[in-house]
């Protein structure tokens, strides 16, 4: 007798609930092609009942000491602790990447978690005494109401925790929207905060593809949004929710260049590049799919490409060094986008197009593959691969690697390898790029800062965690005020603008 696939419940004013909905897609794991689960693409009225749920909830969520906020954040960063080995192993399942990198995503995901526990000194004000005679002015950091977040297959245990952590801790309830890819160790995530104390209609569950996105943006009842993705879905996003009056942040697409001077420590520069491109199978925004090999450092490619061959592929439960890409859909799009930079006249250093994984022949595998001779205007070059392909572009000094990456309409992240500490002052100065790392080839930064992508990688003014986005989902209120002593220091009517 065959097992039922188990389906993938709402979460609506704190019941988990089966969908109404007739429109279902299945959940796969990438290495095997077996079904995991159905999600739901929720219907229009399940999404209103959830918006409902959390504008209900924010009347009283809204004013829960701050305190009271933070320990409920304090113990679910140890719940997610505690169930580190289950998540990752989920996320794998769904997801495909490693057992090692899954764990790698809760963590940084659960970093930010800590972080909001810290709202008692995230949401303070300013105060100022005597701003005229008597009067003092003081703001605080108000919430704002229902918020909502829309997350990408590729991290799908950390974004959704940049997300609803911070804003729930800052006094807004949330509806959720996973990605309908993995939305498996999400749902778990959300069960541990609901076990961690957050109160019911607080956070809310719908799942779903561009319908519940579209009602999402328009539903009058959100206050703001937050989205990571691609592009093209990003710029909708934006668009569609700010038209509407909402406030939005969309982290989106990228082409992150690693620029290589000779100067740098050949072997830790060699295996961080391929850490950067490879790891995930290529799959995540700020990886560095761009080599930019300066001066002398172009005769490092030979070596990169044998290093990068002696890469594992595999199943992400075995541990290799990468697992499949997340669809059937995305293999052939990775594939297709090779052949066309092979058609516009890039150099195959390493195939990995036809790599075949022991037990796993319906895997969606596609090993280390590096592309040199790479010029702007080829697809590869233009368009990000998402996937373990790394393209080498060659440069003749610093300042016309510089140039090539302030050129490329993207701006998330960049690197630089060197020893010199001139370069990389220069470098830092003069690129045009969101997040810098020197000697660090993916430079997102802890959450004691905010994740900062630029120009075509980002739409809004703040970042979706640290300080900023503190910021992002409260609305700053001034007051000033003024209390009499007595009767007789009223005074007389004054009709000018002083406040003398």
């Amino acid at each position: 007798m065959t097992q039922a696939v188990p389906t993938v419940p709402l979460l609506i004013n704190g019941e988990w609930v089966e969908s109404r909905t007739t429109v279902w897609r299945d959940v796969v794991n990438p290495a095997t092609q077996e079904v995991l689960a159905r999600v739901p693409f929720a219907t229009a009225e399940e999404v209103a009942q959830a918006v409902s749920s959390g504008q209900r909830a924010f009347k009283t969520w809204r004013k829960t000491p701050i305190g009271a906020r933070a320990r409920i954040f304090l113990k679910y960063q140890q719940l997610i602790r505690e169930n580190m080995a289950d998540l990752a192993a989920t996320l794998t399942a769904e997801q495909g990447k490693t057992l090692l990198d899954a764990e790698g995503d809760v963590f940084r995901g659960l970093e930010v978690v800590e972080h909001a526990a810290n709202i008692g000194s995230l949401q303070m004000g300013e105060f100022a005494q005597n701003v005229a005679g008597g009067v003092d002015t003081y703001s605080v950091l108000q919430p704002l109401g229902v918020c909502a977040g829309i997350t990408p297959f590729n991290f799908p245990a950390m974004i959704p925790l940049w997300m609803f952590p911070m804003a729930i801790a800052c006094g807004n309830t949330f509806v959720l929207k996973p990605s309908e890819q993995d939305p498996l160790v999400t749902v778990k995530l959300v069960k541990l905060a609901l076990e961690a104390g957050i109160p019911a209609g607080v956070l809310n569950v719908v799942h779903g593809g561009e319908d519940v996105v579209n009602a999402l943006c328009d539903h009058p009842d959100i206050r703001a949004v937050s989205f990571v993705g691609s592009s093209h879905v990003g710029k909708h996003v934006y668009q569609r929710a700010t038209l509407a009056g909402k406030r939005a942040q969309c982290m989106m697409g990228a082409k992150n260049h690693a620029v290589v001077l000779p100067d740098a420590n050949k072997e830790q520069t060699l295996n961080q590049l391929l850490g950067a491109g490879f790891g995930a199978a290529g799959q995540r925004c700020m990886a560095a799919s761009v080599a930019v090999l300066v001066g002398e450092a172009r005769a490092w490619l030979p070596e990169l490409v044998e290093k990068a061959a002696a890469l594992s592929v595999g199943a992400g439960k075995d541990n290799p060094d990468l697992g499949p890409v997340i669809s059937c859909a995305a293999k052939e799009r990775v594939l297709a986008l090779v052949a066309k930079g092979l058609e516009q006249g890039a150099t195959l250093a390493l195939d990995g197009r036809n790599v075949q994984v022991d037990g796993y022949p319906k895997g969606n595998f596609i090993a280390p593959t590096i592309l040199s001779g790479v010029k702007p205007g080829m697809a590869v070059y233009d368009q990000e691969i998402f996937g373990p392909v790394l393209i080498v572009v060659e440069a003749d000094t610093l300042d016309e690697a510089i140039d090539l990456v302030n050129a490329n309409p993207n701006g998330n992240g960049t690197a630089l390898f060197t020893q010199s500490g001139a370069a990389a002052r220069k470098f830092q100065e003069d690129i045009d790029v969101g997040q810098v790392g020197i000697n660090v080839p993916i430079p997102v930064p802890v959450p004691l800062f905010s994740f900062t992508g630029s120009r075509g990688s980002k739409l809004g003014d703040l970042g979706p965690y640290g300080k900023q986005v503190v910021l992002f989902y409260t609305q700053t209120q001034t007051i000033t005020q003024r209390w009499f002593a007595d009767a007789a220091s009223v005074g007389q009517v004054n009709t000018t603008i002083s406040l003398k």
